[in-house]
């Protein structure tokens, strides 16, 4: 609306389709690409665990092997805080896809000298406020409608976010990655968030807001944690030190690194499970690729079994 005159063109395709999506970076052969498809809905990923996979590493991986066939300067993975230490099918699923990348960038790294070589940097999102599917939009429509709010856990937090902190988060990391170094080699961005919000505390807030007094006029219902969901989330790893960096309130992560024919073969193999709808065997993979990722108690039970 501001800048109508700015060229624009809309493409359809499926990321999961690597022909596709190959045959697209050959047309339009892109400068920057920012990757932002994804299956971000934790409950429904754990039901469909071959589903989330596919979407999300699978198609990860396909993107940004185009965008090295076809030397784009930077690709910018949109990754999760749900990613550490992850509990769900989609953390993990989203891990493996930084995994792909770090080890893109730190090929491309060693590789140096020898022609242009596409940067990969990730950033890691905490909930972004107002987003499809984010609490803040739910308590209002439960607001709206008298109420309950409808709380998992009376502990749980969340890492929080605008909608603006997170598209200039992936504008400054695009920047950094095209500049000189800037953000070394296999480096995750992640915003400074400050402290995490305790959800029944913001679901009590919205509430009086709005004029009305918790628990009185509006009720908070405690409903219980949905599969794969976590009562704390985390941004950093234990095995990811903080790498200083000149940007305010953008923190960096350092790469816990992986070889990059392993982990190829790795995918393929996950792949082939998931195409075939083995959800058995596509759990035990990913749990191989992303050690600290347990999964649910299912899920253990169900590997465990096989």
């Amino acid at each position: 609306e501001n800048h109508p005159d700015l060229p624009q063109r809309s493409f359809i395709c499926d990321v999961r389709d690597r022909d596709r999506v190959f045959n697209l970076f050959e047309t339009v052969k892109p400068a920057l690409v920012f990757h932002a498809a994804a299956l971000k809905h934790v409950p429904v990923v754990e039901l469909q665990p071959c589903e989330g996979i596919l979407t999300n590493a699978i198609g990860t991986r396909n993107v940004a092997d185009a965008a090295n066939a076809f030397a784009a300067e930077a690709m910018v993975l949109i990754s999760t805080d749900k990613a550490v230490h992850p509990s769900s099918v989609m953390g993990a699923s989203k891990r493996l896809a930084e995994t792909y990348c770090q080890a893109l960038d730190l090929e491309a790294a060693a590789k140096s000298g020898h022609g242009p070589a596409t940067r990969f940097v990730t950033v890691r999102f905490g909930n972004v406020l107002g987003s499809t599917g984010s609490v803040v939009p739910l308590f209002t429509r439960q607001l709206k409608n008298g109420g309950p709010l409808t709380v998992t856990n009376q502990d749980m937090t969340r890492y929080f976010m605008t909608v603006r902190e997170a598209v200039e988060l992936v504008l400054q990391a695009s920047a950094l990655a095209a500049g000189n170094g800037e953000v070394p080699k296999g480096n995750i961005c992640v915003l400074d968030m400050g402290e995490p919000v305790r959800i029944y505390d913001l679901a009590e807030q919205m509430i009086r807001l709005a004029g009305y007094v918790p628990g009185k006029d509006v009720k908070i219902e405690i409903v219980g944690i949905r599969p794969g969901e976590k009562l704390y989330e985390e941004v950093f790893h234990g095995g990811e030190p903080l790498v200083p960096t000149d940007c305010a309130g953008i923190l960096l992560a350092a790469p816990r690194a992986a070889d990059t024919n392993a982990l190829t073969e790795a995918i393929a193999q996950l792949k082939a499970h998931c195409s075939a709808f083995d959800t058995d065997g596509a759990l035990m993979t990913i749990q191989e690729l992303v050690p600290e990722f347990l999964g649910t108690q299912d899920d253990a039970n169900s590997v465990a079994s096989a």
